[in-house]
């Protein structure tokens, strides 16, 4: 019985150094922290930036910005070593909401090359400054 009450209960050892790191980012990002807006993404900043698409695959291979790679949401962490640390990173969903929380893991872990485009690729659509052709 000791062992499934054990069991059942969060592991607060491990997570207290990991709520501590998200405390400390969530204490000094600014408003503006991390975001992109499509209008924003003009020519210049385009060919510099590495846009990671962080829908699923579907998606990515139906549409998605010219140039993007993708690596889902959910699995940022798990593939962070196949991201640069030199080059500044736009991450998008199709709203903002999913890459957000993508963006968030990795500056957490670390990561302070990233960005997320504010209104995702829905908004990049609509408004963006540079589209290639």
């Amino acid at each position: 019985m000791l062992v499934l009450s054990a069991l059942s209960q969060p592991a607060l050892a491990q997570s207290d150094e990991a709520i501590e790191v998200m405390e400390d980012y969530l204490m000094f990002a600014n408003y503006e922290a991390g975001i992109i807006l499509p209008a924003q993404i003009d020519q210049t900043i385009f060919d510099a930036v590495l846009f990671v698409d962080t829908r699923d695959a579907e998606q990515f291979e139906a549409e998605t910005i010219p140039g993007a790679i993708n690596i889902e949401w959910r699995e940022v962490l798990a593939e962070r070593d196949s991201l640069p640390s030199d080059q500044k990173m736009v991450l998008f969903c199709n709203t903002g909401s999913l890459s957000s929380q993508a963006l968030f893991a990795l500056r957490v872990a670390g990561f302070d090359n990233a960005v997320v485009m504010q209104t995702g690729f829905n908004g990049w659509k609509e408004t963006a400054a540079y589209k290639p052709e």
